[in-house]
């Protein structure tokens, strides 16, 4: 997808990482691989957009608590003294990996264990939140509480921005849609189910936000020239040396390129941001 930036420290040492992106065989065989995150296709949406740059900010992410998502990265690298990051995910014992790795001294992170539409944190007590590839793991009930926990954790002109999978055109055809949403499903084993752009606006724009930025790339994940793009000559060589020596993960990771691939005309990514009003 579209806007991930590299994971800064070995995936390995992160543990097994939160089910909703993949399921847990893939996020164990992608990250046996690649040192980096397993869902990359370029970048989407500055920072200014999101308000990280605002003096003060207090960002939120959720599902990604390591920070080292596309967005999460430039919050480590964005926030001062004076503010703070806390990450959110349900996976207790990422959680508790995570927090143990070091950071700079001007960098204050708190990681917390909860479900992204149950937070339990205090109203209003972030000014952006963000979540990477979440949203399309997720049934439809599950989105809309999802969006909803976010408005609820956002002050008056906060910002929620979100990168997900995305289906074109927006007239798709619903049989079509439906036989994407199973491919993709069987392919990363947790079920997907990607939205057309207009979908997407419309889950914000029902729960309360203004959509003010929005950014479409091609889906070009696990694409050789996509990969060097995102991780440089070296560190592609190196993903695709670890895939080559291990089969179990070879065939999972061709299976979802041949997914990506089949399917490319109608597959995207989308990253927008949202004002809570």
């Amino acid at each position: 997808m579209g806007g991930c930036r590299a994971w800064r420290r070995s995936a390995a040492a992160i543990g097994p990482g939160p089910s909703w992106r993949w399921g847990r065989q893939d996020v164990a065989d992608v990250r046996r691989t690649s040192r980096r995150c397993p869902v990359r296709n370029g970048v989407d949406v500055p920072p200014s957009a999101l308000g990280l740059d605002a003096p003060g900010a207090a960002p939120l992410g959720l599902g990604c608590p390591q920070g080292q998502d596309p967005v999460g990265q430039l919050i480590l690298d964005l926030v001062s003294a004076s503010a703070g990051y806390v990450g959110v995910d349900r996976d207790s014992a990422a959680v508790a990996t995570l927090a143990t790795l070091p950071r700079t001294a001007a960098t204050r992170v708190r990681w917390h264990t909860a479900d992204a539409a149950h937070t339990g944190l205090p109203d209003a007590s972030a000014s952006v939140v963000y979540g990477e590839a979440m949203l399309t793991m997720q049934p439809e009930p599950a989105k809309r509480r999802i969006v909803a926990e976010a408005h609820r954790l956002l002050g008056p002109s906060g910002r929620y921005g979100i990168h997900e999978l995305c289906l074109i055109p927006d007239d798709v055809d619903q049989v079509l849609a439906e036989e994407v949403a199973a491919a993709l499903s069987q392919a990363i084993h947790v079920g997907a189910r990607p939205l057309t752009v207009s979908q997407w606006r419309g889950l914000l724009t029902g729960a309360g936000f203004t959509v003010t930025a929005q950014s479409i790339t091609p889906m070009h994940l696990l694409e050789p020239r996509r990969l060097i793009a995102d991780e440089g000559l070296a560190g592609a060589l190196g993903i695709i040396a670890r895939t080559l020596r291990d089969a179990p993960s070879r065939r999972r990771v061709l299976h979802m390129r041949k997914v990506f691939r089949r399917y490319r005309a109608h597959l995207a990514a989308v990253g927008l941001v949202a004002v809570r009003a």
